[in-house]
């Protein structure tokens, strides 16, 4: 991975953030506990590897998994920590080569991970093109947080990670505030910076095609089974809400706020559905709507 710099912060393109499992050595299949409850083909401990993990460390069940129904594995999301730890942080050394590395690689990879996710949020926060000094504060703050993905494997474990991502955290909140705010003005919708949070943010299995959230916060709300089709969610802050079996056929996600891959994975949509540019339609969707 190229030195990371100050000057090529807003250059740099979110490429790296994303999965690229044939650089990786397939430390999820083997560093994550597993569980059949939670959609992963097996129960297993963490440092075993999964069962479908083949020698090139790849899964032999990549392309079926929608079809498998294996929607913990569909969902999971490394952004990108695999190949960093495989490739810069290891420098290509694997743990089946140096099975004495293996539980220090895996520990390190749970640091990198949320890494990782901390620079795909805040690169998203820079896609909004926030004034100052917010811009300014998350440009440092992705800065910083690249930094640290550098640092060797005995400095990522000794990193304080909880105070990181709590200033993390609160520039991403006011961002979040400043950005609905904004739409909310273009789109002529009456902005409250409580709206969504008033009320329960649970929703499992509630029908909320009536409901108005548009610019709404909606971050950890649980939204799992919840029926949003056709329901225009422009400027809707979803960070780390839980999207499982939400019916999102239809519905407008297209300006929605830190709304992540693993999110729509879980979800299930149809050619209707508008994401953001930066997101990909599962391949699964396709397949669920051929069988209705």
């Amino acid at each position: 991975m190229a030195q990371v710099t100050y000057e090529n912060i807003y250059s740099d393109n979110s490429s790296h953030l994303k999965p690229q499992c044939e650089k990786c050595f397939g430390i999820c299949c083997i560093a994550l506990y597993f569980s059949v409850q939670d959609g992963f083909p097996t129960d297993k401990s963490a440092g075993t590897p999964c069962p479908n993990l083949a020698e090139d460390f790849r899964c032999v069940i990549h392309d079926k998994l929608g079809d498998l129904g294996l929607r913990g594995c569909v969902a999971y999301e490394c952004y990108g920590a695999g190949q960093q730890i495989s490739q810069v942080t290891f420098a290509g050394r694997n743990w089946r080569l140096e099975p004495s590395s293996a539980d220090l690689m895996f520990e390190v990879f749970l640091v990198m991970r949320q890494l990782h996710e901390m620079c795909w949020y805040l690169t998203e926060a820079l896609s909004f093109k926030l004034p100052s000094p917010i811009g300014g504060e998350i440009k440092e703050a992705l800065y910083a947080t690249k930094r640290i993905t550098q640092f060797a494997p005995h400095f990522l474990l000794e990193f304080n990670l909880s105070e990181h991502r709590t200033k993390i955290s609160v520039l991403l909140k006011n961002t979040s505030k400043l950005v609905r705010s904004e739409i909310s003005r273009t789109n002529k919708v009456t902005f409250n910076d409580d709206k969504g949070r008033k009320a329960t943010t649970d929703f499992l299995g509630r029908d909320l095609r009536k409901k108005d959230l548009r610019c709404a916060d909606l971050r950890g709300a649980c939204l799992i089974a919840t029926n949003l089709e056709d329901v225009d969610l422009s400027g809707t802050d979803f960070i780390g809400a839980d999207f499982r079996d939400a019916n999102l056929r239809g519905a407008n996600l297209s300006n929605s706020i830190f709304l992540t891959q693993s999110q729509i994975n879980v979800a299930r949509g149809n050619s209707n559905t508008k994401l953001p540019i930066s997101l990909s339609r599962p391949k699964h969707w396709e397949s669920e709507n051929t069988t209705k």
